[in-house]
């Protein structure tokens, strides 16, 4: 993959870099030693003077992944040269780990890209539980992926999710703000306690019913099990989650056959960090959480 930007301005081929086609230090560095970084087709070194008008070029050709492709079904929701947003069905991972290389979205993702001959990498921007569906954007290459990661450091990739929790909260809609801490290794749970770190959820019941409700989330900070843990401590823990969800809600979930949390990244709005493009994607996983379970 390449990617090209005709210089606005005279100066240094790191200037350019950085100021008009906001390059981090680290990938600067790490295309120059490979002859990465052209100027009107001529491999240079950022110290070159480039004047306007000329063409910078940088080749961002990505390594095959340590862990396999694997061809099975991928829900494509937006694809350009720069990104991939995919609908992520529940119970699978998003990337391999040292126990399991195989059957996860990165896997998925990766024979997709050989099929279509395309030599991307898999950059994660949005990460989701094994369990949670919905969106999940992906860059295609490790300059797009510092960019917005950037976007998501600065809160401006706007997230909304939707789900299906027991009860009905005391208020239609607010800000429930609660603190998360961890709990001690090896557990990977989460818990609520004033010295944790800041966190805030702002919410609204969609639809309401006699033992569930539909809530739409809208994360404000974006700590580890965030939605579920804050919709637990509002008395309205997500149907069908295991970890936090009360003895009343598992019993419910499991009298109704749900067999994983129905919490869905519904919706998510950026800008596109090339074009510039106001973004608005929305999962079709619909299926799994249009009915609630007292219908």
């Amino acid at each position: 993959m390449q990617l090209q930007h005709q210089a606005r301005q005279a100066g240094k081929l790191s200037d350019i870099l950085k100021q008009e086609m906001q390059v981090s230090t680290g990938l600067m560095n790490r295309l120059k030693w490979d002859d990465r970084i052209l100027v009107n087709g001529i491999p240079q070194r950022t110290n070159f003077y480039v004047n306007p008008g000329d063409v910078v070029c940088m080749i961002l050709d990505e390594q095959e992944p340590e862990y396999p492709a694997e061809h099975v079904p991928v829900e494509i929701l937006y694809e350009d040269e720069h990104i991939l947003a995919v609908d992520k069905q529940p119970g699978i991972l998003i990337h391999p780990s040292r126990n399991r290389d195989s059957g996860t979205l990165a896997n998925a993702v990766a024979g997709y890209y050989q099929r279509t001959g395309q030599k991307c990498a898999f950059h994660p921007v949005t990460r989701l539980d094994r369990d949670t569906y919905g969106i999940v954007l992906i860059a295609k290459n490790s300059h797009v992926h510092a960019l917005l990661n950037e976007y998501h450091a600065q809160g401006k990739l706007e997230k909304t999710y939707e789900a299906w929790v027991y009860s009905v909260a005391q208020a239609p809609q607010g800000i429930v703000d609660a603190p998360i801490q961890r709990r001690p290794l090896p557990s990977l749970l989460r818990y609520i306690d004033p010295s944790g770190k800041p966190s805030k959820t702002a919410y609204r019941c969609m639809k309401s019913y006699e033992n569930s409700s539909l809530l739409e989330l809208k994360p404000m900070t974006g700590r580890t099990h965030q939605l579920r843990l804050h919709c637990a401590y509002i008395g309205c823990p997500i149907l069908g989650d295991p970890q936090y969800g009360t003895e009343e809600s598992q019993a419910y979930s499991a009298r109704m056959g749900l067999t994983y949390q129905r919490l869905c990244a519904k919706r998510l709005e950026f800008i596109h960090p090339m074009t510039g493009a106001q973004m608005c994607l929305e999962s079709r996983m619909d299926a799994y959480c249009e009915k609630c379970p007292d219908v």
